[in-house]
């Protein structure tokens, strides 16, 4: 069996272990967050099962998630279960591949590029650079319940990451945009929403911490976000890789001012 990440979206992104396991696996068991076009690498005969989460929507318990991969295998089954960006990060891989230990089912797991990474990287936003950053920090948007996790230290957050990533944040962004914000995090701190990064229907919506929450509802941007909050966002205006690529637009080769901060000095 096997468990694999399929990337945030772009079928180019995939690795070549989990294209060889899309071609040769009898079942393929995917998330709602897996692009049709990474499903269409499939083979031609093999059984495909959705088994993917979306908040307010039904969906299938985790347990019986877990239950199902178990069955087929022991069924004799080449099954892939195919994950969204990686399956060890928010994607609860975790969970499932503890099941399959306690049921004695061998797996291997298949790393895949995390949306935090990936999605936005085509967003043209690296996630450190040394001119503003030395660390990042990744947070889920939301626990178990759906709920903003009751358990996280939003000031040691705040205070200790210049930069944040949450993962699937658009439903609590004002949630989490008010923790920030009360625990200290400046309102004009440059915020990003990159809306199904790496597909055809990205989106990207600058703005601050302060206004975040008016301009998304304004933007009419949907989920699945991302929500990145830090300085890397201003380089954007000199990494939008993709923008200048298919709008033509204008690079700025100095976004953070950091040769002009040179030649003052």
């Amino acid at each position: 069996m096997w468990l694999v990440g399929a990337g945030p979206g772009e079928p180019g992104l995939l690795t070549l272990l989990a294209l060889h396991a899309l071609r040769f696996a009898d079942v393929v068991v995917y998330d709602a967050l897996v692009d049709p076009r990474i499903l269409d690498l499939a083979g031609p005969t093999a059984q495909r099962i959705h088994a993917g989460k979306r908040g307010g929507k039904p969906s299938p318990s985790q347990p019986d998630i877990s239950d199902r991969l178990v069955r087929l295998a022991r069924e004799g089954n080449r099954v892939l279960r195919l994950k969204g960006g990686d399956p060890f990060v928010f994607g609860r891989g975790g969970e499932e591949a503890l099941a399959l230990v306690a049921a004695g089912v061998p797996f291997r797991v298949v790393p895949g590029i995390s949306a935090g990474i990936g999605g936005l990287a085509y967003a043209g936003i690296p996630v450190t650079h040394r001119d503003s950053n030395s660390a990042v920090t990744f947070v889920t948007g939301h626990n178990t319940n759906g709920e903003v996790p009751d358990g996280l230290d939003w000031h040691a957050l705040a205070t200790g990451s210049p930069v944040l990533v949450f993962y699937m944040a658009l439903k609590h962004l004002g949630q989490i945009r008010g923790h920030l914000l009360e625990a200290g995090r400046p309102a004009q701190e440059p915020v990003a929403i990159v809306s199904k990064a790496s597909t055809p229907e990205q989106r990207v919506l600058e703005t601050t911490l302060g206004d975040c929450l008016r301009d998304a509802e304004g933007s009419g941007i949907e989920p699945p976000a991302l929500l990145v909050v830090g300085e890397v966002v201003r380089l954007r205006a000199g990494l939008d890789w993709l923008g200048a690529l298919t709008q033509g637009i204008a690079l700025n080769p100095d976004p953070l001012g950091v040769k002009r901060q040179q030649k003052a000095g």
